[in-house]
């Protein structure tokens, strides 16, 4: 695959929805981009994500996860043949191996709805209402073998008020994360 004007050829892995597919896409096609998104991948056939692809004439593909071994082992092959830099993960609910992390050898980032290294995993702002938290935000980080461990790149955070339910706080930092997953991009291809 052809690099463009030297932008990094980068996968984007979802699940879901794809809200941060949607601001990485709309990211990549302005004049200040540093990437282009070649690849989507999803390990669920029906992720909304994949409609955005689509729409953007992505390359895009399901792979059924069966197991980890055989479903990494085919996300390498397609990475290389894609020519990929740069992986973000983006509501992607599977954890990569340190073996595949080791053998992709470049940049993997992802985004992460709390104030890293407070609330690593899941439901993390039902636990941030819980323990009366006055802030929570978002983090892109490194990807490494430990769930949610790796070095920080970018937090934003948010003011968590008395009202805030867990859809109003997700609403909340949902806005942040696709303002913050770009400028880290930016921050982490301008420094290193």
């Amino acid at each position: 695959m052809e690099k463009s004007s030297g932008k990094k050829n980068t996968a984007v892995f979802i699940s879901g929805r794809g809200s941060n597919l949607k601001s990485l896409i709309k990211y990549s096609k302005t004049k200040k981009s540093l990437i282009k998104i070649v690849l989507v991948i999803s390990d669920n056939s029906t992720a909304k994500g994949l409609y955005y692809a689509n729409k953007s004439k992505i390359n895009n593909i399901f792979i059924k996860y069966s197991n980890k071994k055989s479903f990494e082992n085919r996300l390498l092959r397609l990475l290389k043949r894609n020519d990929i830099d740069l992986i973000c993960l983006a509501g992607f609910m599977k954890i990569l191996s340190g073996n595949f992390i080791k053998k992709f050898d470049k940049h993997i980032l992802n985004i992460h709805p709390s104030l890293l290294p407070k609330y690593k995993g899941l439901n993390t702002h039902y636990r941030a209402i819980q323990n009366k938290d006055k802030y929570s935000g978002a983090t892109v980080h490194f990807v490494t073998e430990k769930l949610d461990s790796g070095k920080i790149i970018l937090q934003k955070r948010v003011k968590i008020f008395k009202a805030d339910s867990v859809k109003s706080l997700k609403k909340k930092i949902l806005k942040i994360e696709h303002k913050i997953y770009p400028k880290a991009i930016i921050r982490l291809l301008t420094n290193y």
